[in-house]
């Protein structure tokens, strides 16, 4: 609760160790709200949370922290645009903005690795500030993943991005092995295949939570988004469509009188 408003509530769900999960639904339905709340940075009002094996109430918050890490593209802090991609990432050794300590050899090794995998070894010199959005948000992703945590909370890591760049940010979290990881988002298509659980929010609450195949459909996404919306499945992805015919009602009254008008 905030200012007397409930921001989430009723929301209740479990994610399987070691899975991908997704939190979706439209803007201002309090995803990103329950992501802080599972990044242990928030702590809710009433209710009971259980984070990796450890509740709120007993677990000491600030060591659980350090096994969780929560990346968002637009986040309070940004790193030093000045530091190449290699040492942002190293940066995540020491959960700083900057790179203030000298790196170990066997933390420059792992950086390596980790930028391997996700597609960043031809910018591991590259300024920061130089590189394009879907190389920042991987370059973080990396940055998270170097300390191998056991939750990794994306927050809409696809914002802004246009197709290929959105594409290569999905690509690489279907490499992430290891970790629990939930994806945030408020785009259908953006969900991965291999997505075990979907939780689908609406003003705070849970509209459905489920398979994949359970909660995407076309009355819950409908209901969810408030707008009549076709679903097409193809290759283990879903994508929703409005049709046209329904962009009148969306706009009101004011498009006839408009029209009306000498």
């Amino acid at each position: 609760m905030r200012g007397g408003r409930w921001i989430v509530r009723d929301v209740s769900w479990s994610v399987p160790a070691g899975t991908l999960a997704a939190i979706l639904g439209p803007n201002g339905s309090g995803k990103s709200t329950l992501a802080r709340i599972i990044a242990a940075h928030l702590w809710p009002t009433s209710g009971q949370s259980e984070i990796l094996g450890a509740q709120f109430g007993t677990a000491n918050l600030p060591e659980l922290r350090h096994r969780i890490r929560l990346v968002q593209p637009a986040g309070p802090y940004d790193v030093d645009p000045s530091l190449t991609a290699r040492e942002v990432v190293l940066t995540g050794f020491f959960a700083s903005i900057a790179l203030y300590d000298r790196p170990s050899e066997p933390m420059k090794q792992e950086a390596g690795r980790v930028m391997a995998l996700l597609g960043l070894s031809a910018v591991t010199d590259s300024p920061y500030e130089l590189l394009s959005s879907g190389e920042k948000m991987r370059s973080l992703i990396a940055r998270a993943m170097v300390t191998r945590p056991r939750l990794l909370i994306l927050d809409e890591p696809t914002a802004g991005l246009d197709l290929l760049a959105r594409e290569q940010v999905l690509a690489t979290i279907g490499r992430l092995h290891g970790p629990t990881v939930i994806l945030i988002t408020h785009h259908v298509e953006e969900l991965p295949p291999t997505t075990s659980g979907v939780l689908l929010m609406r003003d705070g609450k849970s509209a459905a939570s489920g398979t994949m195949v359970d909660v995407l459909t076309a009355p819950n996404l409908s209901r969810a988004y408030g707008v009549d919306v076709e679903v097409r499945r193809a290759n283990g992805r879903y994508y929703p469509q409005v049709h046209p015919s329904a962009w009148e009602g969306l706009l009101g009254d004011s498009g006839a009188d408009n029209r009306n008008t000498p």
